[in-house]
Protein backbone atom coordinates (compact mmCIF):
# COMPACT_ATOMS: atom_id res chain seq x y z
CA UNK A 1 0.00 0.00 0.00
CA UNK A 2 3.08 2.04 0.68
CA UNK A 3 5.76 1.42 -1.32
CA UNK A 4 7.42 4.14 -0.54
CA UNK A 5 7.28 3.91 3.23
CA UNK A 6 5.72 6.92 3.38
CA UNK A 7 2.58 6.81 5.95
CA UNK A 8 0.91 8.85 8.32
CA UNK A 9 -0.81 7.68 11.42
CA UNK A 10 -4.51 7.85 9.60
CA UNK A 11 -2.94 5.44 7.25
CA UNK A 12 -2.25 2.80 9.41
CA UNK A 13 -5.22 3.10 11.36
CA UNK A 14 -6.98 2.34 8.65
CA UNK A 15 -5.46 -0.40 7.63
CA UNK A 16 -5.68 -1.71 10.76
CA UNK A 17 -9.59 -1.11 11.43
CA UNK A 18 -9.86 -2.84 8.00
CA UNK A 19 -7.75 -6.31 8.74
CA UNK A 20 -10.11 -5.97 12.34
CA UNK A 21 -13.13 -5.62 10.35
CA UNK A 22 -12.35 -8.54 8.19
CA UNK A 23 -11.22 -10.48 11.44
CA UNK A 24 -14.47 -9.37 13.62
CA UNK A 25 -16.65 -10.86 10.51
CA UNK A 26 -14.98 -14.31 10.39
CA UNK A 27 -15.80 -14.78 14.18
CA UNK A 28 -19.15 -13.49 13.60
CA UNK A 29 -19.92 -16.79 11.04
CA UNK A 30 -18.02 -19.17 13.48
CA UNK A 31 -20.63 -17.71 16.10
CA UNK A 32 -23.30 -19.01 13.82
CA UNK A 33 -21.80 -22.24 13.71
CA UNK A 34 -22.41 -22.80 17.16
CA UNK A 35 -18.92 -22.05 18.93
CA UNK A 36 -19.39 -21.08 22.30
CA UNK A 37 -15.78 -19.92 22.58
CA UNK A 38 -16.47 -17.45 19.92
CA UNK A 39 -18.95 -15.30 21.93
CA UNK A 40 -16.92 -13.74 24.18
CA UNK A 41 -14.42 -12.09 21.13
CA UNK A 42 -13.63 -8.05 21.49
CA UNK A 43 -11.70 -6.45 18.76
CA UNK A 44 -10.07 -3.19 19.88
CA UNK A 45 -6.60 -1.32 19.39
CA UNK A 46 -4.76 0.91 21.60
CA UNK A 47 -3.67 4.27 20.45
CA UNK A 48 0.06 4.55 21.80
CA UNK A 49 0.05 8.55 22.07
CA UNK A 50 -3.44 9.01 23.61
CA UNK A 51 -3.85 5.10 25.47
CA UNK A 52 -7.01 5.85 23.97
CA UNK A 53 -8.99 1.89 23.34
CA UNK A 54 -10.97 1.57 19.99
CA UNK A 55 -13.40 -1.30 19.37
CA UNK A 56 -14.07 -2.40 15.56
CA UNK A 57 -17.60 -3.48 14.96
CA UNK A 58 -19.42 -4.29 11.70
CA UNK A 59 -22.98 -3.52 11.03
CA UNK A 60 -23.62 -7.63 10.68
CA UNK A 61 -22.14 -7.86 14.31
CA UNK A 62 -24.85 -9.99 16.72
CA UNK A 63 -25.09 -9.55 20.18
CA UNK A 64 -22.23 -11.30 22.46
CA UNK A 65 -24.95 -13.38 24.22
CA UNK A 66 -27.08 -16.43 23.17
CA UNK A 67 -29.81 -15.28 24.73
CA UNK A 68 -30.76 -11.73 23.95
CA UNK A 69 -31.45 -9.40 27.26
CA UNK A 70 -34.72 -8.04 27.30
CA UNK A 71 -38.46 -9.94 27.12
CA UNK A 72 -38.93 -12.17 23.89
CA UNK A 73 -41.24 -11.70 21.51
CA UNK A 74 -44.86 -14.03 22.92
CA UNK A 75 -43.88 -17.79 21.81
CA UNK A 76 -40.28 -17.22 21.93
CA UNK A 77 -38.83 -20.04 23.54
CA UNK A 78 -35.22 -21.01 24.84
CA UNK A 79 -34.77 -24.61 25.93
CA UNK A 80 -31.47 -26.56 26.82
CA UNK A 81 -31.44 -30.50 25.82
CA UNK A 82 -29.69 -32.75 24.58
CA UNK A 83 -29.75 -33.32 20.64
CA UNK A 84 -29.28 -36.30 18.21
CA UNK A 85 -25.66 -35.92 18.72
CA UNK A 86 -25.89 -36.54 22.22
CA UNK A 87 -24.66 -33.51 23.27
CA UNK A 88 -26.33 -30.88 24.89
CA UNK A 89 -27.26 -27.88 23.00
CA UNK A 90 -29.61 -23.97 23.14
CA UNK A 91 -32.51 -24.15 21.00
CA UNK A 92 -34.43 -21.49 20.52
CA UNK A 93 -38.44 -21.73 19.58
CA UNK A 94 -40.04 -19.41 17.58
CA UNK A 95 -43.94 -19.69 17.00
CA UNK A 96 -46.35 -17.98 15.24
CA UNK A 97 -50.37 -17.80 15.25
CA UNK A 98 -52.73 -17.24 12.34
CA UNK A 99 -55.94 -17.31 10.96
CA UNK A 100 -56.78 -21.53 10.73
CA UNK A 101 -58.78 -23.92 12.79
CA UNK A 102 -56.59 -25.05 15.43
CA UNK A 103 -53.75 -27.44 13.32
CA UNK A 104 -50.45 -26.95 14.15
CA UNK A 105 -47.09 -27.73 12.14
CA UNK A 106 -43.34 -27.38 12.83
CA UNK A 107 -40.20 -26.78 10.61
CA UNK A 108 -36.43 -26.89 11.20
CA UNK A 109 -36.64 -30.74 12.28
CA UNK A 110 -35.78 -32.25 8.82
CA UNK A 111 -37.10 -35.83 8.29
CA UNK A 112 -36.80 -36.34 12.34
CA UNK A 113 -40.04 -38.08 13.17
CA UNK A 114 -39.29 -38.72 16.64
CA UNK A 115 -38.47 -34.85 17.40
CA UNK A 116 -41.86 -33.88 15.72
CA UNK A 117 -43.58 -35.91 17.84
CA UNK A 118 -41.74 -34.41 21.01
CA UNK A 119 -43.51 -30.86 19.86
CA UNK A 120 -47.23 -32.85 18.53
CA UNK A 121 -47.04 -34.11 22.63
CA UNK A 122 -46.64 -30.78 23.99
CA UNK A 123 -49.15 -29.42 21.34
CA UNK A 124 -51.99 -32.38 22.12
CA UNK A 125 -51.32 -31.30 25.44
CA UNK A 126 -51.99 -27.95 25.08
CA UNK A 127 -55.13 -28.72 22.72
CA UNK A 128 -56.21 -31.14 25.47
CA UNK A 129 -56.19 -28.20 28.35
CA UNK A 130 -56.85 -25.22 26.96
CA UNK A 131 -59.58 -24.74 29.52
CA UNK A 132 -56.93 -24.88 32.02
CA UNK A 133 -54.57 -22.58 30.18
CA UNK A 134 -57.06 -19.54 28.76
CA UNK A 135 -60.95 -19.78 29.54
CA UNK A 136 -61.81 -17.21 26.64
CA UNK A 137 -58.84 -17.67 23.93
CA UNK A 138 -60.12 -18.70 20.45
CA UNK A 139 -58.26 -22.01 19.88
CA UNK A 140 -60.14 -23.32 16.80
CA UNK A 141 -59.73 -19.87 15.03
CA UNK A 142 -56.10 -20.18 14.09
CA UNK A 143 -53.61 -22.11 13.16
CA UNK A 144 -50.19 -22.55 14.98
CA UNK A 145 -46.29 -22.92 13.69
CA UNK A 146 -43.49 -23.76 15.35
CA UNK A 147 -40.20 -22.97 13.92
CA UNK A 148 -36.86 -24.76 15.80
CA UNK A 149 -33.41 -23.00 15.89
CA UNK A 150 -30.49 -24.88 16.56
CA UNK A 151 -27.77 -22.58 18.25
CA UNK A 152 -25.16 -25.35 18.64
CA UNK A 153 -25.92 -28.10 15.62
CA UNK A 154 -26.14 -30.86 18.47
CA UNK A 155 -29.38 -32.31 15.92
CA UNK A 156 -32.77 -32.07 16.41
CA UNK A 157 -33.95 -33.51 19.76
CA UNK A 158 -36.70 -35.57 21.10
CA UNK A 159 -36.59 -33.76 24.70
CA UNK A 160 -38.61 -30.75 23.53
CA UNK A 161 -42.12 -31.69 24.63
CA UNK A 162 -42.55 -29.16 27.56
CA UNK A 163 -40.79 -26.32 25.71
CA UNK A 164 -43.36 -26.80 22.62
CA UNK A 165 -46.15 -26.61 25.59
CA UNK A 166 -44.88 -23.36 26.84
CA UNK A 167 -43.98 -21.63 23.32
CA UNK A 168 -47.89 -22.71 22.60
CA UNK A 169 -49.11 -20.98 25.67
CA UNK A 170 -47.52 -17.62 25.26
CA UNK A 171 -48.53 -17.17 21.40
CA UNK A 172 -52.08 -18.10 21.92
CA UNK A 173 -52.32 -15.83 25.19
CA UNK A 174 -50.06 -13.14 23.40
CA UNK A 175 -47.42 -13.21 26.26
CA UNK A 176 -43.56 -13.21 26.32
CA UNK A 177 -41.85 -15.82 29.12
CA UNK A 178 -39.62 -14.55 31.30
CA UNK A 179 -36.41 -12.57 30.50
CA UNK A 180 -33.17 -15.05 29.29
CA UNK A 181 -35.27 -17.96 31.22
CA UNK A 182 -34.16 -21.42 29.65
CA UNK A 183 -36.81 -24.03 29.81
CA UNK A 184 -35.50 -27.67 31.13
CA UNK A 185 -36.78 -30.77 31.06
CA UNK A 186 -39.51 -32.48 29.04
CA UNK A 187 -43.64 -33.94 29.86
CA UNK A 188 -45.45 -37.08 28.85
CA UNK A 189 -49.25 -36.59 27.27
CA UNK A 190 -50.06 -37.04 30.34
CA UNK A 191 -48.87 -33.96 31.91
CA UNK A 192 -46.01 -35.90 34.36
CA UNK A 193 -42.54 -33.43 33.76
CA UNK A 194 -39.68 -36.25 33.56
CA UNK A 195 -36.88 -35.66 35.56
CA UNK A 196 -33.98 -33.55 33.74
CA UNK A 197 -30.89 -35.36 32.48
CA UNK A 198 -27.44 -33.44 33.30
CA UNK A 199 -29.05 -30.88 35.02
CA UNK A 200 -25.47 -29.85 36.19
CA UNK A 201 -24.47 -29.77 32.68
CA UNK A 202 -27.31 -28.31 31.14
CA UNK A 203 -26.78 -25.25 33.65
Amino acid sequence: LHPDAQYTKDDVRACLTYALETRRRVKEQLKKLGGMEFFDVHFSYIDNDSLEEFFVNVPEQGGSKLIPEGLPRAGVVHLVTQGSTGQLGLYRYETQMMAGSGKHSVSGLGSNTAAKEAVRVGFDYFKGNLNRISASAKFSDHEYHLHVVELHNTGPSTKSSLAALIAFCSILMNRPIQEQMVVLGEMTLGGVVNPVQDLAGSL
